[in-house]
């Protein structure tokens, strides 16, 4: 496909699944803060608990009933369409992005894969996923909150280990999100839907409404809120090769949704006390590990003295490997101009960007894409002597 159309066709689906995304996060988001803070103390008949708020200039009474009105008003508003386009336009994006061009993004270097298999695993991942997840919240362990937290957790850091060894940092990244994603969907689609279609259906036919499907609906819409945060990481990771380059990736992944969990817990837990406000803390303290546990191994300074090595070495491997991508005027069929604008076309911008240089080329090994020029570990091994040499001189 031409590269111009491709790049099009990637902005206008990320623009709406952005869009439709905040739509049904800031949802999730504004429906369990209202769960959170309604007054219980002293609830009319028939209600649960209400709650008063000011916002843009006025102010809004809003009550929770129970289970339902006697009657159910003229109109009802529902909350379902943000979710399924996030979904569906997400699912555009993952073959837009990695199915169109399986080898550069989804498979890792070396793996064998073909773009065939990776697809399939891809696709078959995010359907045993929804099942063995909704088996379990269906299970004995559904009436065990905390521990089917855990278990939902641990199965999904195993799926983003087992990604990890036959797709690329990003490739498996991206797809615990989808996953996470489908998750996230199929409770809006199979189980929340379903058990508000059928409340409205109980009061229109003026039958006691099954208290038992708001209550599922309820549990897992409490998933989806704490599967918001990491989520979001994810859709940004692909900026982030530090975290997704990692030799141990889908640990940095699982140590980063922990850490998003707990600030969301303390968000959800904070209209009734402060005990959860040690997470926020925390949090910025795991940030910082994370930060240091996943710093780039340096050449030593002995290894440095041991081999000069000169700009021009370092400029030939560049061009060998790099610019028919990184350049004003990119050879390669897949972009009409540099990638986020990095062009290392001579020896000035090539010393400019010798850091960025360094983190994705020799640290992460992120680049170039799928290694689609063969770049050499000696190669590398070279970059990172000249960019340590280069630190050393200033």
């Amino acid at each position: 496909m031409d590269p111009h159309i491709t790049e099009w066709l990637n902005l206008a689906i990320r623009w709406v699944h952005m869009i439709t995304g905040v739509a049904w996060i800031g949802a999730s988001f504004y429906f369990v803060w209202l769960e959170n803070h309604l007054d219980r103390s002293n609830p009319r008949e028939g209600l649960s608990g209400d709650l008063w708020a000011i916002h843009g200039g006025g102010i809004y009474h809003l009550e929770k009933y129970k289970l339902a009105p006697p009657k159910m008003p003229d109109q009802l508003h529902w909350f379902k369409w943000e979710a399924y386009f996030t979904w569906i336009t997400g699912i555009l994006l993952l073959g837009v992005v990695y199915y169109l061009n399986a080898e550069l993004f989804l498979i890792a270097p070396g793996s064998g894969l073909s773009p065939t298999t990776a697809i399939a695993i891809g696709i078959g991942t995010l359907v045993v996923g929804w099942f063995v997840y909704d088996l379990l919240c269906d299970s004995p362990l559904g009436k065990q909150p905390a521990l089917l937290g855990a278990v939902i957790f641990v199965l999904i850091i195993a799926a983003a280990w087992g990604l990890s060894q036959v797709f690329s940092g990003r490739g498996a990244f991206i797809h615990v999100g989808a996953l996470i994603g489908t998750i996230m969907v199929g409770n809006v689609f199979r189980v929340i839907m379903p058990a508000q279609r059928a409340l409205v259906s109980a009061i229109e036919a003026g039958k006691e409404p099954d208290p038992a499907l708001p209550a599922k609906g309820l549990l897992r819409s409490r998933h989806n809120n704490y599967f918001t945060l990491p989520v979001l990481f994810i859709m940004i990771s692909n900026h982030f090769p530090s975290t997704y380059g990692n030799e141990f990736n889908w640990a940095v992944l699982a140590g980063l949704a922990v850490l998003s969990v707990l600030v969301r817990h303390y968000f959800n837990t904070r209209h009734s006390s402060q005990k959860f406000a040690w997470t926020i803390p925390a949090a910025a303290v795991g940030m910082v590990c994370l930060a240091f546990i996943t710093s780039p191994t340096k050449p030593s300074a002995e290894a440095a003295a041991q081999q000069e090595v000169t700009i021009q070495q370092v400029q030939e491997i560049i061009t060998e490997r790099c610019t028919s991508c990184h350049s004003a005027n990119p050879t390669s069929t897949m972009f009409t101009s540099a990638p986020g604008g990095v062009m290392l076309d001579n020896a000035s911008q090539i010393k400019t960007l010798a850091p960025q240089i360094y983190l994705q080329t020799v640290a992460s090994q992120t680049m170039p894409l799928g290694n689609m020029t063969q770049m050499t570990q000696e190669e590398r091994d070279l970059l990172g002597v000249w960019i340590s040499q280069t630190k050393a001189e200033k």
